[in-house]
């Protein structure tokens, strides 16, 4: 493998993880949050998300990984449109309920991904936008970063399918460390299956969709059931609430 992919995937599983979790611990050390500092969270993370992408596809494309093998050109089969959507509403309602689920539910995990909820979720109209313009985002510059660039560099590296799977999906739930123990690993167990569908079918429109789908769920009914507590939290701006 070149040696600027080899510095990529040390920016992946090494800086990506560790940049995550200490701007979670600055955000949560925060004595209050404003609408304007989340506002200002989504801008940075939705600047630097497409920054990473751009140099990551310049790199790709220089050493002439193709756009097969990093996903793009699958044509947008009636087949794929069905697995895309179906599993869309899937995913949607299985999140919407899990969350909920979670709302009633009592345990030191789940208290932090409260804490974390309060300060980063959308409480506001105007907010909402713009964590939308992240969750689309996000669905598009990780899956191209993860599923299409790890999981092609690792194919042109000669390993095999269920290697890519693995690894790939390994350096997906690093990259969401900052989520806890329990967030990353569920996010790498979520990366075994999107991995497995953009190898199954040479596509990235799938799990695009699918992550911008669990994103703005995320987003939506996080913000209704885990900041359902937030009147009573401690350091929680009730500015721009509606």
């Amino acid at each position: 493998m070149p040696w600027d992919f080899w510095l990529l995937f040390i920016v992946l599983g090494v800086f990506l993880p560790w940049r995550g979790r200490q701007r979670i611990r600055k955000l949560l050390a925060l004595p209050e949050v404003t609408g304007r500092d989340r506002i200002r969270l989504y801008l940075s993370t939705i600047s630097f998300q497409w920054a990473l992408t751009a140099v990551i596809g310049w790199r790709a494309f220089s050493r002439c990984l193709s756009a097969r093998e990093l996903g793009l050109s699958a044509p947008w089969t009636a087949k794929i449109l069905l697995i895309t959507f179906a599993g869309a509403i899937l995913i949607a309602l299985g999140h919407w309920l899990n969350l909920r689920r979670m709302a009633g539910m009592s345990h030191p995990s789940i208290d932090s991904l409260r804490a974390m909820a309060l300060r980063i979720f959308p409480r506001s109209g105007g907010e909402l936008c713009f964590y939308l313009l992240l969750a689309v985002t996000a669905g598009v510059c990780e899956e191209f970063i993860f599923r299409g660039f790890v999981v092609g560099a690792l194919s042109r590296a000669g390993l095999s399918n269920w290697e890519v799977v693995v690894l790939s999906s390994l350096m997906f739930g690093l990259a969401h460390l900052y989520q806890g123990r329990g967030g990353s690993i569920g996010t790498g167990l979520l990366g075994v299956m999107f991995a497995a569908v953009r190898i199954a079918y040479y596509s990235l429109l799938p799990v695009m969709v699918w992550h911008t789908v669990l994103d703005v769920v995320a987003g939506i009914a996080g913000a209704r059931y885990l900041s359902s507590k937030r009147s009573t939290e401690p350091g929680i701006s009730t500015e721009n609430q509606q």
